[in-house]
C-alpha cells in the first residue's frame, strides 16, 4: 500500500516540474511544440513585443522629419493696457509724465510655423539604441519560446509516463482478476479458505484506486497541456505513444544558443550607445524654422480693422554650456553598468558551461538508471509469474504471492520515473543550450 501511494506521490510531482466533446486528436511532441509556438498566449505577446519595438522606431524616425503647427490667438482686450511715458515726449511740460495707452479692443492673430532639425546630437544615439532594444526584444522572445517549449515537452513525457503507468496497472488487474476467478473455484470446492481470496481481493482493490488517481492526474496535465498549446478545454486531446524509447530526444547538441549570454551582449551594445550618447550631449543642437503671421486689429467703436503680415525665417542653436556636471556623473555611472555587465557575462557563462556540463553527465546516469530498472522489470515479471505458478500449486502462501506481486509493481514504477527523469535531464540540458525544438 505503501507503494503504491509512493508511486501516486512520485508521478503528481513529477507532473508538477513543468507545470460534451469531440473527437480526440493524436499529436506528437514536434506538432504540440509547433502548436505553442504560434498560439501560447506568452509566445504571442513576445512578438508583440517586437512589433511594438518596430513602431517605436518608426516613432522616433517621425522626429527627423518636418514639423508643422499652426497657431491661433484671439484675444480681447477688456481694458487696454496702458504705458507711462515722458509729457515732454508729446510737446509737454517737461518733468511731467502722461499715460497713453497701445492698442485695440479685438486681436486676432494666427500663426504658421515650420521647423526642421538640421541637427540634434542625441538621434543617432536614439536609432541605434532602439535597434540594440530590438534585439533585446527577439533574444527575449526566444528565451520565451525555449522556456514554454520546454513546459510543453515536460507535460508531454510526463503524460507518456502516467500513460504508461496505466497500462501497468491494467495488465495487473487483469492478471489478478484471473487468479482471483482460479482462487474463488478452489474456495467453493473447499480446497481454499476465504481469506487467501480476500488478499488478493484487496491488492485488486489497491490496483482500481491506483488507477483511479492517476487519471485524475492525468487529466489535469492534460488540461495544462491544451493551455500550452493553445487547445480548447472542451477538445479531447490524443498522444502518441513514446513507448519508453530507447532512443535520446537529443538530435542536436552542436547547436548552441545561450540565450542569457546574448541578452548580456546586447545589454553591454546599448551601454555602449548610452557611453556615445552622453559624449554627444556636449554637442549643440541646430534647428530651423519660418513663420508667417497674420493679426487682425479691430475696434469697433471707430470701425477701425486694420491686418498686419509678417513673415521670418531663423536658425535656432541650443548649446548647453555648463549642466552642473549631470553629463560627468552619468558617464561615471555607465563606466559602472559597463564593468558590471562584463562580471555579468563571465559569471554567466562559467555558469551555462558547467550547467551544461552537469547537465550531460545527468543523462549518461539517468539513461544507466532507466536500463537498470528494465533489466530489474523483466526480473521482478519472472518472479512473479513463478511465484503465481507455484501459489495455484499450493507451494507458496498468498503473502509470499502478494510480495512478488508488490515487487513487480515497484519495479514498474522505478522504470515509469526512470524513464521521466531520463527526459527531464535531456530538456535541462537542451534548455541550457537553448535547443529545445
Amino acid at each position: 500500500m505503501k507503494t503504491k501511494r509512493s508511486l501516486i506521490a512520485g508521478l503528481i510531482w513529477f507532473s508538477l516540474l513543468g507545470y460534451g466533446q469531440v473527437q480526440a486528436q493524436a499529436l506528437d511532441l514536434e506538432t504540440c511544440l509547433k502548436m505553442a509556438d504560434t498560439a501560447n498566449i506568452n509566445n504571442r505577446n513576445a512578438m508583440l513585443d517586437i512589433r511594438y519595438n518596430q513602431e517605436q522606431r518608426g516613432s522616433y524616425l517621425a522626429a527627423r522629419l518636418p514639423q508643422l503647427n499652426f497657431t491661433a490667438d484671439y484675444k480681447f482686450n477688456a481694458k487696454i493696457p496702458g504705458q507711462v511715458v515722458p509729457a515732454a515726449f508729446f510737446g509737454g511740460q517737461p518733468g511731467t509724465y502722461s499715460t497713453v495707452q497701445f492698442g485695440v479692443p479685438f486681436v486676432l492673430g494666427n500663426t504658421l510655423q515650420l521647423t526642421q532639425v538640421v541637427f540634434n546630437s542625441q538621434v543617432n544615439y536614439g536609432l541605434a539604441a532602439l535597434k540594440i532594444n530590438n534585439d533585446i526584444a527577439s533574444i527575449q522572445k526566444e528565451m520565451t519560446q525555449q522556456d514554454i517549449r520546454y513546459q510543453v515537452a515536460n507535460a508531454f513525457f510526463t503524460l507518456q509516463g502516467i500513460n504508461k503507468q496505466i497500462d501497468f496497472i491494467d495488465s495487473n488487474v487483469v492478471n489478478t482478476q484471473k487468479l482471483l476467478r482460479n482462487m474463488e473455484a478452489m474456495v467453493r470446492e473447499g480446497l481454499m479458505i476465504q481469506t487467501e481470496a480476500d488478499k488478493i481481493k484487496i491488492n485488486e482493490l489497491s490496483l482500481i484506486n491506483t488507477r483511479t488517481s492517476l487519471e485524475a492526474t492525468k487529466e489535469q496535465l492534460e488540461s495544462l497541456l491544451k493551455i500550452l498549446i493553445g487547445m480548447p478545454q472542451d477538445q479531447a486531446i490524443m498522444l502518441e505513444g513514446d513507448k519508453l524509447v530507447e532512443k535520446t530526444i537529443l538530435n542536436d547538441q552542436a547547436t548552441q544558443n545561450f540565450y542569457a549570454l546574448q541578452l548580456i551582449d546586447a545589454q553591454k551594445r546599448m551601454n555602449q550607445e548610452e557611453k556615445k550618447g552622453i559624449q554627444m550631449g556636449y554637442l549643440p543642437n541646430l534647428s530651423f524654422y519660418a513663420a508667417y503671421n497674420y493679426n487682425i486689429n479691430i475696434k469697433p467703436a471707430d470701425n477701425y480693422r486694420k491686418g498686419i503680415d509678417g513673415a521670418f525665417l531663423g536658425l535656432r542653436l541650443d548649446w548647453t554650456l555648463f549642466d552642473g556636471l549631470d553629463k560627468y556623473h552619468k558617464a561615471k555611472m555607465n563606466l559602472i553598468n559597463a564593468e558590471k555587465l562584463t562580471n555579468q557575462y563571465e559569471l554567466a557563462n562559467e555558469q551555462l558551461q558547467m550547467a551544461a556540463e552537469n547537465n550531460k553527465r545527468q543523462i549518461q546516469v539517468k539513461a544507466g538508471s532507466l536500463s537498470i530498472t528494465k533489466q530489474q522489470l523483466k526480473l521482478a515479471e519472472d518472479v512473479y509469474h513463478n511465484a503465481a505458478l507455484k501459489f495455484e500449486k499450493g507451494l507458496i502462501s498468498s503473502n509470499d504471492l502478494i510480495m512478488a506481486e508488490n515487487g513487480m509493481e515497484q519495479a514498474q514504477t522505478n522504470v515509469v520515473s526512470a524513464y521521466i527523469q531520463l527526459r527531464q535531464a535531456e530538456l535541462e540540458f537542451l534548455k541550457t543550450i537553448g535547443n529545445i525544438k
